[in-house]
């Protein structure tokens, strides 16, 4: 049976080492090399080419973001499990734009690490059930805090995301391609959805729920 070959990268000996040993677990895996930072994971990657890449999110010098636009920009197709501390549903859209099959939170990496690294080797998604259910939790906060959420479309939804910004309707619509006057309906709209009054109670409520967004 030939073995998967993986590369973990996390600035984090301890963690790092926890990883491994999980890893080291299963005899169908061949761990080729760690990396303490991003721009040395980068290199072992291009450098010794493994079936897939176990990258903390959060590293010096290259995030493991910023590895994987790198990795892509070669055309390299090393599989990407990242690992975080965080339950961004932001982070993972854009980690699953770049064709990354799985994403784990470091709480529970030493559960879901092996299945991850098979699944996406498989070509398969995976997602430790963990970081489902506080993504499903904090959806559900979210839309008891603020039911109103829930009707905006995600134009909408972006309008609102600039406005927390404090972005003026001329800069939201220089940003999206659009008219002032249409980011102005969108504001209306928005207000309407949420029951608001006037541009102060927009922009108050967008500051106040700017994590929810």
């Amino acid at each position: 049976m030939e073995r998967i070959t993986v590369v973990i990268a996390d600035d984090h000996p301890l963690f790092r080492g926890g990883v491994r040993m999980a890893l080291e677990t299963d005899i169908s895996l061949n761990i080729l090399g760690e990396a303490s930072d991003g721009k040395e994971a980068l290199e072992k990657i291009l450098e010794q080419k493994p079936d897939v890449a176990v990258l903390d999110i959060n590293m010096p010098y290259l995030t493991g973001l910023q590895v994987v636009k790198e990795l892509r920009s070669r055309n390299d197709i090393t599989e990407i499990v990242f690992l975080t501390m965080f339950d961004d549903e932001d982070m993972l859209n854009e980690a699953m734009d770049l064709d990354v099959k799985a994403y784990i939170l470091k709480d529970s990496a030493a559960l879901d690490i092996v299945n991850a690294v098979h699944s996406v080797h498989d070509g398969h998604i995976f997602i430790s059930p963990s970081l489902l259910s506080k993504l499903s939790e904090k959806k559900k906060v979210k839309e008891e805090l603020t039911p109103g959420l829930k009707e905006l479309s995600d134009k909408e939804i972006i309008v609102l995301k600039l406005i927390a910004e404090s972005r003026s309707s001329k800069e939201i619509a220089e940003e999206l391609f659009l008219s002032p006057k249409t980011i102005e309906n969108y504001r209306h709209r928005i207000s309407e959805k949420l029951n608001l009054s006037g541009s102060y109670s927009l922009l108050k409520f967008a500051l106040e729920n700017k994590n929810l967004l």
